[in-house]
């Protein structure tokens, strides 16, 4: 009642002075709250339908982003549909499209868990767990359509936002400039993304300074002030259960104390009952807008009084129409120190006076985004008379290296620990040294050098060291070593690889990947089995160990969405080896050849229903004593190496040949978020000379099934399968967790 009465006197106020009605300014102050801000747009909702004319938007946080689309144009009913095709854990983490990255970039994301900054050998934390790039990418797609309006006072309505000085803790206010980069830094929630640096400050959330702007509202001539406050409440220790619900507590203290005084000076408060709800709620985002029109709608006469006593008629705001093609006609490059041009519109692919869309931009980001090499990218279209100008400020990271952990578990390589050292620009801007320790059951190394050329061709180095312990049939023993049966069923094998490459590759399109190197591989297979039994000669529990020098060539495809759990793309892997010497420990070795290649198919039958169709082959050409690098099928796993391959229904290296030919069904169903069962069928051919028989084209000689459960987690995915073999009428339980590595 209060609030109304104040109103009234305003409004009879300005008319005892017999002004005009239209001399009654409305400002709209918009807290912040994290995914609570989402209420803002159902207040904006009623606000446009009650007829109110806003003069003025100031907001902070989650407020200035909904206050600024909204001043850029957008209605109310356009932002509802806006944020609700966002996906926000995309948006939060800086998740960066699989497409967006190289088959380097690809393998080298998709095995830790824990990425730090190590420089100087030093652990230190990032300064927020995502970068805001998204948030950037987002406002600056969709307010393209301003041109380039750098005053917030020209924007269709006059818009300001708050954030705060990270040195200082005061308040800077944001009315000028990138209207996307301003947003960026008023809504950069700390510890949750990255600082903004604007003018020489660096910037973070306006609500740690200023979380409700009333006061700059009133400074800039707004004699009516709308407030709607979706910030948080003080709660009782019964709620307060972890450390960041205690930390949410304490920082409330300020706003809290602060918005007393604050309320006083709004004229229409709006408070949405928004206490079941927190700052990441954004699963709940229709609930939340909501709530937010529920608790603007019962102060719809009030609202109704106000645009009474405005003169004119309420702006209409146009369906903003997104622009989707564009005419660029040169690039500005800011800040680019130890990345050259080239290097930055070869991963942009920009195109000069051609068909350039915004996804081909947005792609373009991406593929800069993905190198890591860039604490932000900022971005500008300027626009001329037919055509654009992209200027673009690059913030290089200062992070050169970085300190990487995993773990993981299977039922082959056993338990491991993963250790990854990474140092970037050590010998040239745009090269990458990693080396991967894994300690535990069985230990091993993966080192790579790789110089990043973009387009053209890349050149890289690689050397690994991978061994695992395995109890085979004695058949394996029999077939290479000659071994007669001594009345053993199974015999542990120790297998030993050591490998080393060079090469160089290029892609096509992010997504297809031609190499060709050489390689040295030198091959340990033992069997401490063998070698304890007296009655075997010790020379014959080696069954290899021998070097092999081969040159090769291969052709990749990847357009998977996702490594693990896949819903769409498509996916091929050809690869040819010639070996040319050997060390020949057996004495029996012959130039040789052997060539494999896979592809898949994955397609969403229904929203969350996944279909899965492989197919892959290998054969020898050419004849050589030795088989130990014959194609070895059984298990379940991802990442094998030289040529053992999964098959569902027997255990590892059950079935060996010179040639196999496979197939794979699977079915994945997303039973609730981030959790997967699925249902899969294999077959397979395996034999010595398989394509010279012709049995590679008749009924499957090998056959098994799964059922299996996954769930993706930070640590990586979490699988179990039960799988079984009408043949062998036996059944094997296969369990990983973490990244494979």
């Amino acid at each position: 009642m209060k609030k109304l009465i104040c109103i009234l006197f305003i409004i009879i106020s300005f008319q005892g002075f017999s002004q005009e009605k239209n001399d009654v300014k409305v400002g709209l102050v918009l807290s912040g709250g994290g995914a609570k801000g989402l209420a803002h747009i159902g207040a904006l909702k009623v606000i446009e339908e009650s007829g109110v004319k806003i003069d003025y938007i100031g907001g902070s946080s989650m407020g200035a982003i909904i206050g600024a689309l909204y001043a850029s144009g957008y209605s109310a009913t356009q932002l509802d549909s806006l944020f609700h095709d966002i996906n926000f854990n995309i948006l939060i983490q800086d998740q960066v499209p699989r497409s967006a990255k190289t088959f380097y970039e690809k393998e080298d994301t998709e095995k830790y868990a824990i990425t730090l900054p190590f420089d100087g050998f030093k652990v230190s934390f990032p300064s927020g767990l995502s970068k805001g790039q998204n948030i950037y990418n987002l406002v600056s797609r969709l307010t393209l359509h301003l041109g380039n309006i750098r005053e917030f006072k020209n924007l269709p309505i006059p818009f300001f936002c708050v954030a705060a000085n990270i040195e200082t803790g005061e308040q800077v206010i944001l009315d000028s400039g990138s209207l996307a980069k301003a947003v960026s830094a008023s809504s950069a929630i700390p510890s949750v993304f990255n600082p903004v640096r604007i003018d020489g400050k660096l910037l973070t959330d306006g609500g740690v300074a200023n979380n409700y702007p009333v006061e700059e509202l009133k400074r800039r001539g707004a004699d009516i002030i709308i407030g709607v406050d979706v910030q948080d409440s003080l709660v009782d220790r019964e709620q307060l259960k972890s450390v960041f619900e205690i930390l949410t507590q304490i920082s409330n203290f300020r706003t809290i104390s602060d918005m007393r005084q604050k309320i006083k000076m709004t004229d229409l408060y709006i408070k949405p009952d928004i206490a079941k709800f927190n700052i990441l709620s954004f699963d709940k985002g229709s609930g939340i807008i909501d709530s937010g029109e529920v608790a603007t709608r019962k102060k719809m006469e009030d609202l109704k009084r106000i645009a009474e006593n405005q003169n004119g008629t309420p702006i209409k705001l146009e369906k903003v129409k997104p622009i989707d093609s564009i005419n660029i006609s040169s690039l500005t490059i800011e800040g680019n120190n130890s990345y050259p041009r080239a290097y930055v519109l070869g991963k942009l692919r920009l195109k000069y006076r051609q068909g350039y869309t915004m996804q081909d931009l947005a792609d373009g980001i991406n593929n800069l985004s993905a190198t890591g090499n860039f604490d932000r990218i900022n971005y500008n279209l300027i626009p001329l008379d037919t055509s654009y100008t992209l200027a673009i400020q690059l913030e290089e990271s200062q992070n050169k290296t970085s300190l990487r952990l995993s773990l993981h578990y299977d039922d082959l390589y056993k338990s491991g620990a993963l250790i990854n050292l990474t140092r970037k620009s050590s010998l040239f801007t745009n090269d990458v040294a990693s080396l991967d320790v894994v300690l535990g059951d069985n230990f091993r190394y993966n080192f790579q050098y790789y110089i990043d050329k973009g387009y053209y061709w890349s050149l890289g180095v690689k050397s690994r060291y991978n061994n695992f312990n395995k109890g085979v049939a004695f058949d394996f023993a029999r077939e290479n070593a000659g071994i007669e049966n001594l009345g053993i069923n199974r015999i542990e094998v120790d297998y030993k690889d050591y490998t080393n490459q060079l090469y160089a590759e290029t892609f096509f399109k992010q997504i297809f990947s031609l190499g060709i190197g050489v390689e040295h591989k030198h091959l340990k297979i033992t069997s401490e089995t063998l070698l304890e039994n007296p009655e075997i000669d010790r020379s014959s529990a080696v069954f290899e160990n021998s070097s092999y020098y081969s040159a090769f060539g291969y052709l990749k495809l990847d357009s998977f969405d996702n490594k693990y759990f896949p819903k769409k793309g498509v996916y091929f892997d050809g690869d040819f080896h010639l070996y040319l010497f050997s060390s020949d420990y057996n004495n029996n070795f012959s130039e040789f050849s052997i060539a494999k290649g896979k592809a898949g198919y994955v397609f969403s039958m229904l929203p969350k229903l996944t279909g899965k169709i492989f197919s892959e082959t290998g054969f020898r050409i050419g004849s050589s004593g030795s088989n130990t690098l014959d194609f070895f099928l059984g298990g379940y796993g991802n990442d094998f190496i030289n040529n053992f391959i999964p098959f569902y229904g027997y255990d590892f290296i059950s079935i060996s040949g010179d040639s196999y030919i496979k197939g794979l069904v699977e079915l994945d169903y997303e039973i609730f978020n981030k959790n997967h069962i699925s249902a899969s069928a294999n077959f397979a051919n395996v034999e010595n000379n398989l394509y010279t028989t012709g049995n590679w084209f008749s009924t499957p000689d090998y056959t098994g099934y799964a059922l299996g459960y996954g769930l993706e987690t930070l640590l990586g995915p979490v699988e179990v399968k039960y799988s079984f073999s009408p043949e062998i009428k036996g059944s094997q339980w296969f369990f990983s967790l973490g990244f494979w590595f």
